[in-house]
């Protein structure tokens, strides 16, 4: 690969470079650059958002630069606001502990483990120690950190800014010193943090890092970005059907945003897929391909096909999704209904032919159990499904 394909790999779905001409240079140097991405175990599960950096990680790793995946057990015990307006609370070396291990496991579905350092902060904080900590602090003002967005936001509103927070950008900078890192990647709200990097490492007088910064990837409401807390996730470790699912009912305006960051297709394939859009392909189509590109790369080419083929059954026993319709139905002075009745005037069916169809074929289930054709009810509340997709809440008075 030419140097232009190179950079061209790189810029894909980046927000900005610092300084783009500094990783020219050390890209034609030859020789195999040292990338670093942290990774605080703040929770234990990974998600497709993470995953954006994971991937651009993966870029680098194939063109024969060693990869640093860095879990901040250490500056786990601090806790980053990360752009929030309150601080992080911290968590316990034992959560840290178990949480790390999780991500080892979960990242190797995307990195190749041969080629990949994993490596821990606390192995130089541990040794840094209470007056290496004082010194490290002294490297920066208040006022400097106030330059930080979410900290001047929080100054300005008189909100509370506990010390230890100004000690994470510090943490995280010192780093890359220690790892002697030629590029640190991050996205963009950790911009702050990654100058704080390049600005130690030439203090120790070390060719400063290159930061290269991505954007945050929107979850599936199209708006917030990916979220546990929020709910608006794709766990890597979902069920491959429950990841299938989820890929494919985000919004079709996302769906592109996803394939840039997401998908390792070529930008003329991605574009090949836009023109199949505009000349009146269905959108659904698009995004069942890249659900199958997903669902393959964390569980297996087996498992996508499998998750493709039952996505049919958008109605899973047991699972009641959030917009199942309340609907309500009178008896007309009668003590019940046939339950063909039923599903007619519930609008579970097309027209009676077919309700006698899914009747006769054992495809109408009352609260999660196969009813006969000749099942009356009487009034009550029920769960009714009839075929695989169609589900309401059904009261009878």
């Amino acid at each position: 690969m030419s140097l232009e394909q190179t950079l061209a790999e790189i810029r894909r779905g980046t927000e900005e470079i610092l300084l783009e001409e500094e990783l020219i240079k050390k890209l034609e140097s030859g020789r195999p650059l040292r990338i670093k991405t942290g990774f605080d175990p703040t929770a234990p599960d990974l998600h497709l958002g993470h995953t954006v950096l994971i991937n651009k990680m993966r870029q680098f790793q194939d063109r024969g630069h060693t990869v640093i995946f860095l879990i901040g057990d250490f500056t786990g015990l601090i806790g980053d606001p990360s752009g929030k307006n309150s601080t992080r609370p911290p968590l316990t070396p034992e959560q840290i502990a178990q949480n790390a291990e999780t991500y080892k496991e979960q990242v190797f579905k995307i990195l190749d483990p041969d080629k990949t350092e994993i490596r821990f902060n606390s192995e130089w904080f541990n040794e840094l120690g209470a007056a290496g900590m004082i010194k490290l602090a002294a490297r920066h003002s208040v006022a400097r950190m106030l330059e930080r967005d979410d900290f001047k936001k929080r100054y300005k509103a008189n909100e509370s800014i506990a010390i230890h927070e100004f000690l994470y950008p510090l943490v995280q900078g010192y780093d890359s010193v220690a790892l002697k890192a030629d590029v640190e990647l991050g996205g963009t709200d950790q911009k702050f943090n990654l100058l704080v990097g390049r600005e130690l490492q030439k203090s120790e007088g070390q060719e400063p890092q290159v930061v290269i910064m991505t954007p945050l990837l929107e979850g599936l409401d199209g708006e917030k970005k990916m979220s546990k807390s929020l709910g608006n996730y794709v766990g890597i470790n979902e069920a491959p059907g429950a990841m299938f699912q989820k890929i494919v009912s985000i919004p079709d305006s996302l769906m592109w945003r996803w394939y840039e960051l997401l998908s390792f297709k070529s930008l003329q394939q991605i574009e090949a897929l836009q023109q199949q859009v505009m000349q009146g392909a269905n959108p659904r189509d698009v995004k069942i391909e890249l659900a199958r590109e997903l669902v393959a790369r964390f569980h297996g080419e087996s498992a996508a096909a499998n998750a493709h083929k039952g996505a049919g059954n958008l109605v899973q026993e047991g699972e009641v999704p959030e917009d199942t319709p309340d609907i309500a139905l009178e008896l007309d002075d009668q003590t019940d209904l046939p339950i063909a009745a039923i599903v007619n005037r519930a609008g579970l069916a097309a027209n009676a032919a077919q309700t006698r169809d899914m009747l006769s074929n054992g495809r109408v289930k009352v609260d999660w159990e196969v009813v006969s054709a000749d099942l009356r009810l009487p009034a009550g509340e029920y769960l009714i499904q009839a075929g695989k997709k169609k589900l309401a809440r059904v009261t009878l008075s």
